[in-house]
């Protein structure tokens, strides 16, 4: 027999929606995803969109809804607000809050931020990735890189995050791509797997180099006009200078450390990971699928105990 459904999971980000029907022995009964994110969501209703998506699943009406992510944003469906960090991964789920006037039992989880004056940050949805990587890691204290647009490296000490630090990579990435003098180097550049010299090079010399940043992202340019560098190796090497840029401000700020642990998948999951193992640092992987689910479950479980 088919096991009941327990409850639905949804990750809402800014400009994609996934859904997960969650059976009682843990099990995935079933999955939606599109590209419905919180962008198109304000327009035509988060009750609209999420409502299409349970009805194509056959999802009892009496189904609880945990979300994660943009749906808890000011400009969301209803705002979730934010943990200050020092934050504890348990109280998570007691934070989340009711969305109101709706048929359903449905519940938003808070972001996390960090308040100081000098190093102001926020996330949200990735504070869920943390809870469920974080019971892969045990105690001590750990290094978390969740990449991404904006990427996320936190500094956790068993199950609190003592605070983090965002990086935005994969912004300046598309910017300086696109809309700077570096746009004539990259613009024909095909795809690459984070193994080419190129790559590994740029990693490698941003790590060691951080304050040349600027020289360093110009030689994207100098490179293919005086030693003829392809427009894919030109591409790999912006994409290692940001992200060497990236590692070194991030290992400035992490302190004694136990480990470094990769919260991603896909191919930018492929990257960070080969610019990581590159500099000899030792990583423990967690696909970043699994991280977010295991984490709503771990939220849902807390709120709606079997």
């Amino acid at each position: 027999m088919m096991t009941a459904a327990y409850y639905a999971a949804v990750d809402w980000g800014t400009t994609s929606f996934r859904l997960w029907i969650i059976g009682e022995d843990g099990a995935v009964l079933a999955e939606r995803r599109s590209a419905e994110g919180m962008t198109t969501a304000a327009k035509v209703g988060f009750h609209t969109v999420l409502d299409a998506h349970l009805a194509a699943t056959d999802a009892p009406g009496h189904l609880p809804i945990i979300i994660c992510g943009m749906a808890g944003a000011r400009q969301g469906w209803r705002e979730a607000g934010y943990l200050d960090t020092p934050a504890a991964l348990t109280a998570i789920a007691g934070s989340a809050i009711s969305v109101p006037d709706v048929d359903r039992d449905i519940r938003i989880l808070p972001g996390l931020a960090q308040r100081g004056l000098r190093h102001p940050d926020v996330m949200r949805g990735e504070e869920t990735q943390l809870l469920g990587a974080a019971s892969t890691l045990g105690d001590g204290r750990h290094l978390v890189c969740m990449p991404g647009t904006h990427s996320k490296w936190v500094r956790l000490s068993g199950e609190t995050v003592d605070g983090f630090s965002t990086f935005m990579t994969g912004e300046l990435f598309d910017v300086v791509s696109r809309h700077s003098i570096l746009s004539h180097a990259v613009s024909d550049g095909g795809p690459f797997t984070g193994r080419e010299p190129e790559f590994v090079e740029a990693v490698s010399e941003a790590t060691r180099n951080p304050a040349l940043a600027t020289n360093l992202l110009f030689s994207v340019r100098a490179g293919q006009l005086l030693n003829g560098i392809s427009s894919t190796d030109a591409k790999a090497r912006l994409s290692g200078t940001l992200i060497g840029i990236e590692i070194a401000g991030a290992l400035a700020t992490a302190g004694s450390i136990d480990g470094i642990c990769l919260v991603a998948s896909g191919p930018l999951g492929a990257l960070y990971r080969a610019a990581l193992e590159g500099q000899g640092l030792k990583i423990q992987h967690v696909d970043a699928d699994d991280a977010v689910r295991a984490g709503l479950s771990t939220a849902a479980c807390a709120i709606w105990p079997l």
